[in-house]
């Protein structure tokens, strides 16, 4: 009982021809289980094509609002922590203005200069003192 086994039905490339295993059964004599020989595992053999996948990049939009950011300074090129500065802008007039038109005696109308809350925001660099944003509350 030493005969081969009959030749299983099929093309070219199909299971039962020289170099391809039968499915489920085991490798045709003379092949060996697992990797060829001198095959490192974990690295691609001679011949294989090995796919790189690159991740899309991420861009950051940074924001520039009451406090403080951490920034490059497009002046100096530093890695800096923005200073800030509270200045008069378009809705600290506007809310000195209504408080007018409310019928406020003129200290009252002068609070927003004197409230933070109600000034714009200027960032600048703490290095080269250059102005980097300005963030306007209107």
């Amino acid at each position: 009982m030493s005969a081969a086994p009959p030749p299983y039905p099929g093309g070219p490339g199909k299971a039962g021809e020289a170099g391809y295993p039968p499915p489920g059964g085991p490798p045709p004599a003379g092949q060996p289980y697992g990797p060829p020989p001198g095959a490192q595992p974990g690295y691609p053999q001679q011949g294989q094509t090995t796919v790189v996948v690159a991740q899309p990049a991420v861009t950051v939009i940074q924001q520039f609002r009451e406090s403080p950011v951490h920034t490059k300074c497009p002046h100096c090129s530093a890695e800096i922590v923005t200073a800030t500065m509270y200045e008069t802008g378009t809705f600290t007039w506007i809310i000195c203005l209504v408080l007018c038109l409310v019928g406020c005696d003129l200290g009252c109308c002068l609070i927003p200069f004197c409230v933070d809350g109600c000034k714009d925001v200027c960032h600048t660099c703490p290095n080269c003192h250059q102005q980097i944003a300005r963030w306007n509350r209107l």
